[in-house]
């Protein structure tokens, strides 16, 4: 940014850099606007980001949800984007309960299952790396990605194993207004070829392309109930913009990629035995951060079936 002296400092209109991050200050906007903080009555909710994260006390994920707890847990996910619990000692099968009390669980089919075929098992080990290091919105390769996931960890690695994720509302709001305007309207095409291709021979991988061929999602999509803008493109698994030259679409991927690396739009969580996250995939990405080689993670996640994105 150039500055120039007089009496005083007068900053000139900054040009939008290439990855399209100004510096100085920023939107950090946690809820929709015209919508006012309200209390929790039924937990203890403790802020670990400024607009996204929150721990979540008073709360045993062992046990059924009675309507009002679950109305309320709903409204901490919608304001704060992804839930920790800390010390439950739970089941799959109570993972499970937990989930469905926001709707069908799925499957994913490049992942092995744990006891059943609704949990996804990630074991990392020496013979095992981990791929995940890398922002993404999950299964965004489907018609309708996921609604959210329920994630605990079944062997916690005695240093490093953290995950992070980003507000995509606050990406979005952060945007250089010729950007916003550049992107209104602009669909994207989602493959899982690049996050799953190494994982398949030639034709395990033929076979799949046939099961889940490319889709297209809008660059930008409107929450279903918070009717917040987020933006809906990923490293792992957005490919292309459609309309766009390759060079033009990669230059603009590459910036709407970068907006998930801002610290201001993140949480960083510290694994503990027995902890659990919930995050809404309609308006994050995630990163888990392979640090911890060659000790053992594992990890089972529980996802929620979603909509189509609009």
């Amino acid at each position: 940014m150039t500055v120039e002296t007089s009496e005083r400092f007068t900053l000139r209109a900054a040009r939008v850099p290439a990855d399209g991050i100004l510096e100085g200050t920023r939107v950090l906007r946690r809820l929709p606007e015209g919508v006012e903080p309200r209390p929790y009555e039924l937990f203890d909710l403790r802020p670990l980001g400024r607009v996204i994260g929150a721990e979540i006390r008073g709360v045993d994920l062992a046990e059924p949800l009675r309507p009002e707890l679950r109305a309320e847990l709903n409204r901490a996910l919608l304001e704060w984007k992804v839930l920790f619990f800390r010390d439950q000692d739970i089941t799959s099968e109570q993972q499970r309960a937990f989930a469905r009390n926001w709707g069908e669980l799925e499957t994913n089919p490049f992942i092995p299952a744990g006891d059943t075929a609704e949990v996804t098992r990630f074991t990392r080990d020496a013979t095992m790396p981990a791929f995940e290091n890398i922002w993404h919105t999950d299964v965004t390769f489907r018609p309708n990605p996921a609604l959210g996931s329920v994630l605990r960890l079944v062997c916690v690695p005695p240093v490093g194993g953290d995950t992070m994720w980003a507000d995509m509302a606050a990406a979005y709001d952060n945007l250089p207004e010729e950007i916003k305007r550049r992107i209104e309207g602009l669909r994207a095409v989602h493959d899982f070829v690049p996050g799953f291709a190494r994982f398949s021979d030639h034709g395990e991988l033929a076979r799949r392309q046939a099961e889940f061929p490319p889709v297209e999602h809008p660059v930008v999509r409107t929450h279903p109930e918070t009717g917040r803008r987020t933006l809906f493109v990923n490293q792992a698994f957005t490919t292309h913009i459609v309309g766009l030259d390759r060079a033009e679409s990669d230059r603009l991927l590459h910036l709407l990629f970068t907006q998930a690396h801002v610290p201001e739009y993140q949480v960083r969580f510290t694994w503990t035995e027995n902890a659990v996250a919930f995050w809404d995939n309609r308006a994050t990405q995630h990163y888990a951060v392979n640090d911890y080689a060659p000790e053992i993670r594992i990890a089972e996640r529980v996802a929620i079936a979603g909509d189509r994105p609009y």
